[in-house]
């Protein structure tokens, strides 16, 4: 019984040892960082992005998905006028056209019904 009190204090012993070097290592790495001499290189991974910057990201995004749903939407709404009114996408692309170089519709711009 005496022996195994001996090892538990040879073990305390050892731990407080161990605990001390850690300790040490510690202090010495605080010492570098904090020289501003030092060539200490720590990897810090990515920037830190604010919520204001990733809110205007997810807004963004939301746009874009939005302006695709737009299209497809316009797609599909002129293919079931091009063929409620059996005509062609040539035919149509035509009316497009003279209504743009004539100026009556503008690219960018909705037209506006009865004009």
């Amino acid at each position: 019984m005496k022996y195994q009190k001996v090892q538990k204090q040879l073990d305390e012993r050892e731990k407080l040892r161990k605990f001390r070097e850690l300790d040490d290592a510690f202090a010495q790495a605080l010492r570098q960082l904090e020289d501003p001499n030092s060539d200490f290189n720590i990897p810090t991974g990515p920037p830190v992005r604010s919520i204001a910057a990733l809110e205007a990201d997810d807004q963004a995004a939301d746009e874009v998905a939005h302006s695709h749903e737009q299209e497809r939407l316009f797609d599909q709404r002129l293919k079931v006028l091009i063929g409620e009114y059996d005509l062609s996408e040539r035919d149509v692309s035509e009316v497009v056209h003279a209504l743009l170089e004539s100026k009556q519709w503008k690219l960018d711009g909705v037209p506006v019904a009865g004009r």
